[in-house]
């Protein structure tokens, strides 16, 4: 194979990894059309106040709001659905109208201190006791976990940038560099994604968390699920791992 062709194949995976790991990043900054798309982890409330209505026999008011302007985390309203990204998360009323958070670098993954801090205080206690001993509720474990995730992701892109930029020149010291950032880049994101997923799946147990009431039992009506962005890094992952076979070679044979 042609020097040529390698050099062309490896950076060209190397900048589709770019782009997907671009936009795992712009996840969740705000409501516009690609940062709403983009998310890591997803929450879906919409069936907790038929949970809490079944649960507790008397109607349920004022746990959800309609206004999707009033900031997150005032106890304004619960909000249908939850979307998390790396640096924010935003709330949604519907499909498409929401608010975000401020952006934060290497932002943690709380959603149950999301959820109820748009709540009443009177819901917040029942749910304390709904979801205890749960790993929704492990606040600390997933805050932890997902900013070490971050900081994976974070470092894995800037790698992947390296490896982009360093090989294209027709110089054996830059081939090697290229080679080692995208192996570099290609296990950071892996351990990445891989943290990420794990979270995720353990938050899904709630799924099927069923809670008593006086003729049986419910669902908690939350329902957890991996955004894209989790597709997306395990995308970008795999561009990354087969870009170092093409950099590898160029490494050691190319001749111009």
């Amino acid at each position: 194979m042609r020097g040529e062709y390698c050099v062309g194949g490896a950076s060209f995976l190397s900048f589709v990894a770019l782009l997907l790991l671009i936009f795992v990043h712009v996840g969740q900054i705000n409501t516009s059309v690609v940062p709403h798309g983009i998310a890591m982890a997803k929450v879906n409330t919409s069936g907790f106040g038929q949970a809490l209505n079944a649960s507790f026999g008397d109607p349920i008011q004022g746990l959800y709001t309609d206004n999707y302007t009033s900031p997150l985390g005032e106890r304004n309203g619960l909000r249908q659905l939850y979307e998390f990204g790396l640096y924010s998360y935003c709330a949604f009323v519907n499909s498409s109208a929401g608010t975000c958070t401020n952006h934060t670098i290497a932002d943690s993954f709380e959603p149950y201190i999301a959820m109820t801090s748009d709540m009443f205080q009177n819901y917040t206690q029942y749910s304390d006791a709904m979801f205890v001993n749960t790993t929704l509720m492990n606040s600390s474990y997933l805050g932890y976990n997902a900013r070490v995730a971050y900081y994976f992701i974070l470092l894995g892109t800037i790698f992947a940038t390296i490896a982009l930029f360093t090989g294209v020149a027709r110089r054996a010291l830059l081939f090697f560099i290229s080679t080692a950032s995208s192996i570099t880049a290609a296990l950071f994101i892996l351990i990445g994604a891989a943290i990420w997923t794990s979270i995720v799946k353990k938050c899904e147990a709630v799924n099927t968390l069923q809670l008593h009431v006086s003729n049986g039992t419910v669902l908690s009506g939350i329902v957890v699920s991996y955004g894209n962005g989790i597709y997306l890094a395990w995308a970008a992952f795999a561009c990354l791992a087969a870009s170092t076979v093409p950099y590898m070679v160029s490494c050691c044979t190319f001749r111009g």
